[in-house]
């Protein structure tokens, strides 16, 4: 080969959306769905659709800037691009983050989960084979990883069809067609409130939380310009399409969510209820195999926002910025990943791990929104010109703004701690931004 290993682009429109679906996981509502009924008083429909329109703001963002600027480094790239490389420094180390959370949590939790199912082996087993089964993947390349995508994706999606059928079948057999059609879950005039609303809304925004790892595929990524935008959207709607229908019929199968004897698992009882013993036990699995496949998606991720750094110097690209020659995949940043995913799943909680990941997600999402708005200044002034180019990306920003001061004070404290060390570090290596960040031509093979 002439001249370094580069990235090559083999993947397709639906390789991304099943690639950012699978990062959300099609049942992403599951786990918050006992919760947001609770806090929206019986309207956890309406604050996954309201939710859903929300970080399609912020997904165009994402859409317009990976256009601009065709690299992995996503958030890193666009802030550091569009408004200052320091700036775009940190707004990477948020998002990895982010991307770092991911895998820990999802190792984390099926773990856990087969541990229950599979009693009498020790966690740290289950944890170590799920972080290297994770990290053998990836380093097969990136094709395994996409035809995976596909497997684990047609897995959820057969039990979540079944969901949908049992759920149906129990409804019309209950009470016919008024069973099955309400405008409850939408609207009660009995117990809506606003502001209560709101607050459901802020914890249902979760349920998109890494539609933004698309991005990071750009240079592997075939007509990136037209592909990576439309892949951004697409992931937000059919996410929050699938998500409001899973949960519309959840509520209707159980109207009364304050009988829910755990809100965590709450939908687990809807799944007994609709379709026995068997359904209860194939959503359980379910969980497992979305996990396992949000676990894969997001480590792959990281591993690429670790190669854009590596490769522009930020940091060391001995290490960092290595792409194996044979499958042109950053080897040495998926195996220090696997090895992250092992230690942090043994010494974080569950619930610490969640608060972490929404920080670093959210910070950069606001970062991105105000590149892309600070992009449109430079434009013609006129009412239409406001309305289609800087009032999403606006929007996006106050959204994600007011769901990142609403997390808990400890992953705060705890976020801002990480910001404190990745300035303390640009700090000392101040060189590092005065070059510009590589960037690959849309024509490049």
């Amino acid at each position: 080969m002439d001249g370094p290993p580069k990235l090559s682009r083999v993947l397709s429109l639906w390789d991304l959306v099943f690639y950012g679906i699978i990062l959300i996981t099609p049942i992403a509502p599951v786990g918050i769905f006992g919760v947001a009924c609770q806090l929206s008083h019986g309207h956890a429909v309406t604050s996954i659709l309201a939710a859903m329109i929300a970080m399609i703001f912020t997904a165009f963002s994402y859409g317009r800037m990976a256009a601009l600027y065709p690299s992995g480094g996503s958030a890193y790239v666009y802030v550091g691009r569009e408004l200052n490389p320091r700036l775009g420094f940190l707004a990477g180390w948020a998002m990895f983050l982010d991307y770092l959370m991911i895998p820990i949590l999802n190792t984390i939790y099926v773990a856990l989960t087969v541990g229950r199912l599979v009693p009498g082996i020790p966690y740290v087993v289950w944890v170590l084979m799920t972080a290297s089964s994770i990290t053998v993947l990836n380093l097969c390349g990136i094709r395994y990883t996409a035809r995976t995508n596909q497997v684990l994706l047609a897995g959820m999606c057969v039990v979540i069809g079944l969901f949908f059928v049992q759920s149906t079948r129990f409804l019309f057999r209950l009470a016919g067609w008024s069973a099955l059609f309400s405008a409850q879950p939408f609207y009660s005039p009995n117990t809506f409130d606003i502001h209560s609303l709101g607050t459901a809304t802020s914890l249902a925004a979760l349920t998109y939380v890494g539609f933004d790892g698309v991005t990071t595929l750009t240079e592997e990524t075939k007509d990136p310009k037209r592909t990576v935008p439309l892949a951004t959207m697409l992931v937000c709607l059919i996410t929050g399409l699938l998500s409001a229908l899973q949960v519309y019929l959840a509520q209707r199968s159980w109207p009364d969510y304050r009988t829910f004897s755990d809100l965590e698992t709450a939908f687990l009882d809807v799944s007994g209820r609709v379709g026995g013993h068997t359904l209860f036990q194939g959503m359980a699995i379910v969980l497992i195999v979305a996990c396992f496949g949000s676990g894969l998606t997001g480590q792959v991720s990281a591993a690429r926002l670790l190669f854009s750094m590596g490769r522009d110097g930020v940091l060391p690209r001995k290490i960092f910025g290595h792409l194996d020659a044979k499958r042109s995949s950053p080897t040495y940043n998926l195996v220090l990943l696997g090895i992250v995913a092992f230690v942090g799943a043994m010494l974080l909680s569950y619930e610490r791990a969640v608060a972490l990941v929404n920080f670093g997600a959210f910070l950069s999402f606001m970062g991105v929104n105000i590149a892309a708005v600070k992009r449109c200044s430079g434009l013609p002034r006129s009412v239409g010109r406001f309305l289609t180019e800087v009032a999403p990306p606006a929007c996006g920003f106050l959204f994600c703004g007011w769901i990142w001061l609403s997390l808990p004070r400890q992953a705060q404290f705890a976020g801002f701690g990480w910001l404190a060390v990745g300035l303390i570090y640009s700090m000392l290596r101040p060189k590092i931004f005065n070059t510009q960040s590589e960037l690959v031509g849309f024509t490049e093979a």
